[in-house]
């Protein structure tokens, strides 16, 4: 069931549609029609993606997601696994996977506002692009945007997690204690982009669904841009 936020988003298109030519069809549609199919189809997929990853084992267990050690941190893994210390570094993955998956509230949230800035003009041509055409605008109009806000929750989800703790003690087997702070930063950069990865890699596949399946076209709006 959608939020004030996607009551928000009718609104919107609604609004911006009376400022262009009401009522022009495109195949068959008004621009309003248009605009408010693609707006609906965003805020489905983006929910269930964040729900889907939001769950336990959301990232960590889906290894179209999973959320792998950063370069550096996985040769260190393999190098300690050799005599049996690799323990550590399991440990961190596991727990960035976990803080990837707490984070998938707020960026729910985070989405669902970032769709709001699209225009009928981006609308119309989202709707003649191809499978993921709103998702990939989705991503290059919002991507930095996304990742600036959602950082700060990954953050507290990594110190929640265990994460930093755990960085602190390998810091420490790699004789690296100075720089722990600088990698908590790096490893906070990297589990952010990773998790906008799993998002958008959902979002894209929701997308395509909503397209080619008229099953998942669920509300008439989806079935009249859509078909079906």
């Amino acid at each position: 069931m959608f939020d004030r936020r996607t009551l928000m988003l009718g609104a919107f298109f609604v609004c911006g549609t009376r400022a262009l030519a009401q009522s022009q069809p495109f195949s068959g549609l008004t621009q309003q029609e248009a605009a408010l199919g693609i707006s609906e189809a965003l805020s489905v997929a983006a929910t269930a993606s964040t729900d889907r990853l939001g769950r336990v084992n959301g990232f960590f267990g889906d290894l179209n997601v999973r959320i792998p050690l950063p370069e550096r941190f996985e040769g260190w893994r393999r190098a300690f696994s050799v005599i049996g210390l690799g323990g550590p570094f399991d440990e961190l993955e596991r727990g960035i996977n976990r803080a990837a998956e707490r984070t998938m509230p707020e960026a729910g949230r985070i989405f669902l506002d970032a769709i709001l800035d699209l225009t009928i003009r981006d609308a119309i041509a989202i709707l003649r692009g191809g499978d993921q055409a709103a998702t990939l605008y989705l991503r290059d109009r919002t991507g930095s945007r996304l990742t600036r806000l959602i950082t700060p929750p990954m953050r507290s989800a990594l110190e929640t997690s265990g994460v930093f703790r755990i960085i602190d003690l390998i810091a420490g087997q790699v004789r690296m204690r100075r720089e722990a702070r600088a990698l908590r930063g790096d490893v906070t950069v990297f589990a952010v982009e990773k998790a906008l990865d799993g998002v958008f890699y959902y979002i894209g596949r929701e997308e395509a669904a909503i397209r080619r399946d008229p099953l998942r076209r669920t509300s008439d709006i989806l079935r009249r841009v859509y078909g079906g």
